[in-house]
């Protein structure tokens, strides 16, 4: 081994002539996020968020990835269809990036819009692993079509950083449309009562809170001018937090959920997102003054979790009004009076977790089955070119933001109501809730589903497709 060392040298060195059109590097480093709270997490390029792509749909990148780190890492390129070596998830066969070492790879991007980067590596227990860490950045891939006419972009990424396991309660559940389903709530009982152990299983807090690597009130405002047209392409890059986002006095027009155009576009008060969501919403600047923009959870916007908007001219202590109650509904972006294609096939999924069942961590289940590396199931078989129905029935009151890797979906019906038209590659399942989204088997090779809370996936949560 020791005297193959320079000539494995040689061919990396041979290999990497090539110009990249971007370097990452995933390394330790520090994140200020005010003056009296600097942590250490991992990074990329020594930042946080990492820095901002802007690729061109269609056009071949050349990324080259260094692992500074003790640990091997992964990079996945949330929401873009290309080939499972590339997409950054070792459930799909994509290699490792070498602790201290380096991998190069090329895809082709798409679909246009706003999408980001994130480490895709188990951290099961360790809060120093996957997406507790600072490993998040975002993508722009150039539209086609201009979202409409604005004055200026801004990209906010919402992320908490120092946690902490707790003994966990009940989550909120009153954030999406809908109400409770009792034959799910059922399926819930009865699994709390056959577990063997009755205390709920552990969960992650926070005692830090930013919106691009800044506390509320810390680094520079977003400066405006009155009349100003501004969008902002919101990303919550939370390891296992849905996060809200409000600014006083002004409405979010909502252009594209997960980077994809809506047919309805509609003003709303308050944006809800569930982990790796991301908002693309136009803000009509005609209310000036200073104001908080930030998150509804009075707690963790005092910690952070906000970001000043100042207009110009205006001084003074930045102000915070908190929105009346608001349901979000992703109904309300869809086609009016749409329905989506007839489905060649339909896989329904019950979600149940048992509380405590592994050393003190929830397991989660799909039909009973927790994903397992070593059988690699559950893995689901599907066709080239069949258009599929995933029908979700969550028996948990955790709010689940559901991914599929490598594909878009579009979402079909959402506690009980149709809609048609809304494409998204992750979608919040309510608490004792159902949810349908169809998609087109289009992008062979081994593709991922998973619930993106780092908690539920690490611990069961997650499901193969493969084309057969």
């Amino acid at each position: 081994m020791i005297g193959a060392v320079p000539r494995l040298a040689l061919a990396a060195d041979e290999s990497t002539a090539e110009k990249p059109d971007f370097t990452l590097r995933i390394g330790t480093g520090l994140v200020e996020l005010s003056p009296d709270h600097i942590v250490s997490t991992t990074l990329y390029n020594g930042q946080f968020p990492g820095p901002l792509l802007r690729f061109t749909e269609g056009q071949r990148v050349v990324v080259d990835i260094h692992n500074d780190t003790d640990t091997p890492e992964l990079v996945h390129w949330h929401g873009q269809m290309i080939p499972s070596d590339v997409d950054g998830a070792s459930e799909e066969g994509s290699p490792f990036v070498p602790a201290h070492g380096m991998r190069r790879i090329s895809f082709l991007p798409k679909p246009s819009g706003f999408r980001f980067y994130h480490t895709h590596v188990v951290a099961g227990g360790d809060l120093n692993r996957g997406t507790y860490t600072g490993q998040a950045g975002p993508v722009y891939i150039e539209p086609k079509d201009n979202p409409g006419a604005y004055d200026r972009e801004i990209f906010l990424v919402m992320k908490e950083f120092a946690p902490a396991f707790s003994r966990g309660g009940d989550m909120a559940i009153d954030v999406l449309a809908g109400a409770p389903i009792e034959a799910l709530r059922q399926i819930g009982r009865a699994a709390d009562e056959e577990a063997q152990e009755k205390t709920k299983g552990f969960e992650v807090g926070y005692e830090l809170f930013g919106i691009n690597g800044r506390m509320l009130g810390h680094g520079e405002p977003v400066r405006v001018e009155a009349g100003e047209h501004v969008l902002l392409h919101v990303l919550n890059a939370s390891a296992t937090e849905i996060r809200s986002l409000a600014l006083p006095g002004h409405l979010f027009r909502i252009f594209a959920l997960d980077g994809n155009p809506v047919p309805t576009h509609v003003d709303v008060p308050v944006l809800w997102l569930g982990s790796a969501e991301r908002v693309s919403a136009l803000v009509e600047m005609k209310h000036p003054g200073v104001w908080v923009m930030g998150d509804l959870a009075d707690d963790d916007r005092r910690h952070g979790m906000g970001i000043v908007v100042e207009y110009a001219a205006e001084k003074g202590k930045p102000q915070w009004i908190k929105p009346k109650p608001f349901r979000w509904d992703y109904t309300r972006f869809g086609q009016a009076n749409g329905a989506p294609a007839s489905p060649d096939e339909t896989i329904e999924m019950t979600i149940v977790k048992h509380n405590g069942a592994l050393n003190g961590f929830n397991q989660w289940t799909l039909n009973r089955e927790a994903f397992s590396m070593e059988t690699v199931k559950p893995m689901y078989p599907v066709h080239e070119g069949r258009r599929y129905r995933l029908k979700f029935r969550n028996a948990s009151d955790d709010i689940h933001p559901l991914h599929l890797h490598r594909h878009s979906f579009e979402l079909t019906r959402i506690a009980g109501k149709p809609t048609a038209g809304v494409i998204k590659d992750v979608v919040m399942l309510g608490g004792f809730q159902e949810v349908e989204f169809d998609f087109v088997a289009d992008n062979p090779g081994l593709t991922l589903f998973h619930c993106h809370q780092q908690l539920h996936m690490d611990f069961g949560f997650m499901a193969l497709f493969n084309y057969v």
